[in-house]
């Protein structure tokens, strides 16, 4: 049996990464378009006194995000 060496730990520890990484990036560039969506709908809800905590079981957006993001 031969021993890898650094290098070849190395690369064999990028590959293993690649995929779920690339999988990740994607998941938070869509996260980030369906925030776009839930930002305006969040607001409205905020300014028709729904409950933060009510909103928060409908969206699973942390009570910290929505208070930024109905902050302005």
């Amino acid at each position: 049996m031969t021993q890898k060496t650094p290098a070849q730990l190395r690369a064999d520890a990028e590959a293993a990464l690649t995929g779920p990484g690339q999988e990740r990036i994607e998941l938070l560039a869509r996260l980030e378009e369906v925030d776009a969506k839930l930002k305006p709908l969040i607001r409205a809800a905020r300014v028709a006194e729904l409950p933060l905590r009510r909103i928060t079981e409908l969206t699973a957006v942390a009570p910290n995000t929505i208070r930024s993001w109905t902050a302005d």
